[in-house]
């Protein structure tokens, strides 16, 4: 009898497709990870009751992205009439520019419906021309400038957005490089 050794795909396995990465809806026990990530990823976190009071809206879904068994990107939206709202989105970044994102942002936009929910809003700091150029990369434009959006700063935002194009017919979301 052959003996066969398995191991886990090595970070470097991952493609721009996002290979290997389960994307599934948040659970209380990934608030740790969550919590890790948005400290890694940002000057002004969120805390835990920041989450819990957004996730405790029955409007309101968290996702994770998981890879090897270890959550490594989460994504809180909104549900609106006409409109998803995204209200936070990190990537670990040691996990960063290899499709996880993408491929999070693909499950929303499959969410989308001309007759529905068509568009997708969100905000990201004047300051943070990552967030900026990948959202651009994804299709999502700048539409306008919250001045002062931020309560922890002074700092603008942009307001950007994703939307179907609004052809009449069932419309295709704008494909996402990658």
């Amino acid at each position: 009898m052959e003996k066969r050794i398995v191991t886990k795909p090595s970070l470097s396995a991952l493609t721009s497709e996002g290979a290997g990465i389960h994307v599934r809806w948040m659970i209380r026990r990934d608030m740790p990870d969550v919590l890790a990530i948005e400290h890694e990823a940002f000057e002004f976190p969120w805390s835990e009751e920041d989450f819990t009071r957004s996730l405790r809206q029955r409007t309101c879904i968290g996702m994770v992205a998981e890879y090897a068994d270890s959550v490594v990107a989460f994504m809180i939206y909104e549900l609106h009439r006409t409109r998803l709202h995204v209200l936070n989105f990190a990537v670990l970044r040691s996990h960063r520019r290899l499709g996880i994102g993408t491929q999070m942002l693909r499950r929303l936009i499959a969410k989308l419906a001309p007759e529905r929910r068509s568009r997708i809003v969100l905000e990201v700091r004047e300051t943070n021309l990552p967030a900026q150029l990948f959202f651009r990369a994804a299709g999502f434009r700048a539409v306008t400038v919250l001045r002062d959006f931020y309560r922890d700063s002074d700092e603008d935002a942009y307001l950007m957005q994703f939307g179907l194009e609004a052809a009449g017919v069932a419309s295709e979301p704008r494909r996402l490089a990658g």
